[in-house]
């Protein structure tokens, strides 16, 4: 028979071990919701595409780290709008960041990132351009693109044109060109250049 003592005990522990399975079973729904939130939130912004870096058409220098800048959309642009959005010069004029944060936030960048050279070889670019919806201050679509050596952002402008030019004529949508620009960006530089 057992003594009180040893029934509070008894009991003591089955509740220990309770507390422990509910403890488990806590941290393991946790952990769901956790990666469940990871994986959904990295869809926020759009994937540089599923090409490799290695198969990519230009040299790696020629495109941003897609894992510190994956590209970032304007959430006021949409194929709906793009006659009052990015087809309107005006409107493009009230989009564009001050060159103050932009000159601070490409000088963090190339501190952060160890980038040679002075500031002048860089030009702070939107990943996704101004000019096809993308985000005009969230520093996951800026980056300091090196003018040299070539394709940098010269030949990068010349594609935004091209792209933005399609969208606006109706030979591309606003996501076809969204892609062109994050997949290979130089691709497209060799297609019309041909």
């Amino acid at each position: 028979m057992l003594s009180y003592w040893d029934s509070v005990i008894e009991e003591s522990m089955s509740r220990s071990v309770w507390y422990i399975l509910v403890a488990v079973i806590c941290a393991g729904i946790t952990s769901l919701i956790c990666v469940t939130f990871i994986r959904s939130s990295s869809k926020i912004a759009p994937t540089p595409g599923s090409i490799g870096a290695s198969e990519k058409a230009g040299p790696p220098a020629a495109y941003p780290d897609p894992y510190r800048i994956p590209g970032a959309l304007n959430p006021d642009v949409t194929q709906k709008n793009i006659f009052q959005t990015i087809c309107n010069p005006s409107w493009m004029k009230t989009i564009r960041p001050p060159e103050t944060y932009t000159a601070r936030l490409k000088r963090l960048q190339m501190s952060d990132w160890a980038l040679p050279g002075p500031a002048s070889n860089y030009e702070e670019d939107h990943f996704v351009s101004l000019e096809l919806g993308g985000n005009p201050s969230d520093p996951r679509n800026l980056w300091p693109e090196p003018y040299s050596p070539r394709p940098g952002a010269r030949e990068k402008d010349v594609v935004e044109t091209y792209l933005h030019r399609q969208v606006c004529r109706g030979g591309l949508t606003l996501d076809q060109a969204q892609r062109a620009i994050t997949s290979d960006w130089f691709k497209v530089y060799l297609a019309i250049h041909d």
